[in-house]
């Protein structure tokens, strides 16, 4: 609080899964597109539940909900690229969304490995599929990093539901 004061703490039961959502939002994070190639043509899956794991060898993580019509492809993939997504980029939201046009009409190249790639992201990580664990309701993916491209930019942020920007 601006004063220098403590709002009251609430106690919430983990087991609520509105309750945990709304502890976890508490925690701000980027946005990530991740793609693969399915058996249909390019496929994107918006994620927050990104991480870094290992420097030697370069592993990152990330979590596909079990719920989506897309997890199978992703669970069965043996590459993926994970885009982090810049400000400007938060119309792609929904296209990647249930029901949204995803790649149709969007400009992408395609990697060595076959992954669509789209420009202007201020991080991609393409990678080949290291593990797969299981994760309640998500699976984990970890993939080793193949290949890293960065670029400027302000981070598209994710917070108690809200989609906003971090700058320096």
């Amino acid at each position: 609080m601006p004063d220098g004061s403590l709002a009251p703490e609430t106690i919430f039961d983990p087991t609520d899964p509105r309750a945990l959502r709304d502890a976890f939002g508490r925690f701000a994070t980027g946005v990530t597109l991740v793609t693969t190639q399915g058996p249909e043509g390019p496929v994107g899956f918006v994620a927050n539940s990104f991480a870094s794991v290992s420097l030697d060898p370069p592993l990152v993580l990330w979590s596909p909900a079990r719920a989506s019509s897309r997890f199978a492809i992703f669970a069965e993939a043996t590459h993926f690229a994970i885009h982090v997504l810049e400000a400007g980029q938060r119309d792609w939201l929904a296209r990647f969304a249930r029901g949204g046009a995803g790649f149709t009409g969007l400009d992408h190249s395609v990697t060595t490995e076959g992954l669509p790639a789209l420009s202007g992201a201020l991080a991609r990580f393409d990678c080949a599929t290291h593990a797969v664990h299981e994760g309640g309701d998500h699976a984990i993916m970890v993939g080793r990093v193949l290949r890293v491209t960065v670029r400027d930019g302000e981070p598209l942020v994710f917070a108690q539901g809200r989609y906003g920007f971090f700058r320096q």
